[in-house]
């Protein structure tokens, strides 16, 4: 069964952001643009809701690629047993993105996979012929409004943006960046479905054609 697509865009800007590569290992380096599960977290920032899936299409670059060396004191539950009880922190190493801005497209359709929803998500899908719909038009109210269910972040939770909402009209498309191809890119990690156990899944073979990248069509 094929479903409505309902289409979402926004824009989101900030000084720093890093779309951490897996196989960057401990000194995470950042892909050129975000992930599509990046870009679900941004949309699902803005407005949270399980009966519906937003399945991203595309990302436009509108700010120069620049990579800048970035250090933090990493002090998480990762670090070495003996640095938890020494309440030691260690330096962690990243290479990230400076001065970025980005146009996020996306399509909203209802979630198929309901039988992990919590009763909330089951009261909502009973009320409603058009859930995709319901949330495309609460969405659009809430960008334009400035609102979020929880803060936009750039990769990181430390990078939040200077700037999200509606496309502004003087933003531009970095039109120059071309024919860049990412060999190998996070999807997702949880595509089951809500609630669902930690699977990584990749995309091959992505490329950049004047500043904007497409993801692989999903089949719904």
């Amino acid at each position: 069964m094929k479903h409505f697509r309902y289409p979402i865009t926004m824009e989101i800007a900030g000084a720093t952001a890093l779309w951490t590569r897996p196989d960057s290992g401990d000194a995470p380096v950042s892909y050129v643009a975000p992930t599509p599960s990046a870009v679900r977290g941004i949309f699902e920032s803005i407005l949270w809701g399980p009966d519906i899936r937003i399945v991203p299409t595309a990302v436009e670059i509108c700010a120069p690629l620049r990579y800048h060396s970035y250090v933090t004191n990493y002090g998480g539950p990762l670090r070495a047993g003996k640095s938890i009880q020494k309440g030691n922190n260690y330096q962690l190493y990243a290479t990230v993105l400076l001065d970025v801005c980005y146009r996020l497209y996306a399509d909203v359709i209802p979630n198929s996979r309901k039988e992990n929803l919590p009763e909330k998500a089951l009261e909502w899908d009973r009320k409603t012929t058009s859930p995709g719909h319901a949330y495309q038009d609460i969405f659009n109210r809430r960008l334009k409004r400035g609102q979020s269910f929880s803060i936009p972040v750039l990769g990181w939770r430390e990078f939040t943006p200077l700037y999200f909402g509606p496309f502004r009209s003087q933003t531009e498309v970095c039109r120059e960046l071309s024919d860049i191809t990412i060999p190998s890119m996070l999807k997702e990690v949880f595509p089951d479905g809500y609630n669902s156990a930690f699977r990584a899944v990749y995309s091959q073979s992505l490329r950049i054609h004047e500043g904007r990248l497409n993801f692989p069509r999903e089949e719904v």
